[in-house]
């Protein structure tokens, strides 16, 4: 079963079992897949669907970040739900252990040693963890971490 009919099959589920949020968030899961293929004009596999997916979480901690800045606890704990249903359909993520290992990999590959080569050391690490479903703004703090330091 591919992702997007498991999206949609999960979707059914919840609709029966009267789970308001879940729901809630499949539907709007499904809204972005279909839109997705109607900009493509085609059908998406699972690899543009992981990374559609990839983005939804990305926007969802970007609006929890502000609505905790803006004291919307109620709106950052909706979206933190939404997340969790989001990444239920992604693989694992990167533990924090095999991102500094793909980044000592990316410093040593590179010779890196300043801030000014950031950009390489990034480009490295996020090759060597493609798939690994790595939080890149993480990735980007700790070659900060490594770099400044």
């Amino acid at each position: 079963m591919s992702l997007k009919q498991q999206v949609i099959s999960d979707l059914t589920e919840s609709m029966k079992a009267q789970d308001a949020p879940r729901t809630s968030t499949l539907r709007m899961v499904k809204a972005a897949v279909m839109n997705r293929e109607i900009e493509k004009g085609a059908e998406m596999d699972d690899e543009e669907m992981m990374k559609l997916l990839r983005s939804l979480v990305k926007q969802r901690r970007d609006s929890v970040e502000q609505y905790e800045k803006g004291g919307r606890q109620d709106l950052a704990d909706k979206e933190k739900t939404e997340i969790e249903v989001i990444e239920a359909y992604l693989p694992q993520a990167a533990s924090r252990e095999a991102i500094e290992q793909a980044i000592d990999a990316a410093l040593a590959e590179t010779g890196a040693t300043s801030m000014k080569e950031m950009g390489k050391v990034m480009k490295a690490a996020q090759a060597s963890l493609a798939g690994k479903n790595a939080d890149g703004r993480l990735v980007s703090e700790l070659v900060k971490a490594k770099l400044s330091g």
